[in-house]
């Protein structure tokens, strides 16, 4: 085994380089876990979301906006005619993006 003097500069610099590497992917890893982990919790609802989004239940309260019979201290982005719009843009999205990211890893 090598003493500590002949371990190259280049060497532990690798080690090091390496290790930061290691600390990073584990992060994102326990990180990317805890979203998918949420993700997975409130997909039902994000479908629900997307299924009312353009039904005629959405038209009915849409209407019922414009004609001014939802109060106004009731939150209702959910009728705005972008919000969900580009929640599911979004969405799309990310899982082509996850998909892409799934079929590298396993090349």
């Amino acid at each position: 085994m090598p003493s500590k003097k002949q371990l190259s500069k280049n060497k532990l610099n690798r080690i090091k380089r390496m290790e930061s590497y290691l600390d990073e992917a584990a992060l994102a890893v326990k990180e990317l876990s805890l979203a998918l982990e949420k993700y997975e919790k409130l997909e039902k609802k994000y479908y629900k979301l997307e299924n009312y989004y353009g039904s005629s239940a959405w038209l009915d309260d849409f209407e019922a906006d414009e004609a001014g019979l939802i109060p106004q201290e009731i939150k209702r982005g959910v009728l705005s005619e972008d919000a969900v719009y580009n929640l599911i843009v979004e969405h799309k999205e990310l899982m082509r993006r996850m998909q892409s990211a799934v079929l590298r890893s396993m090349e």
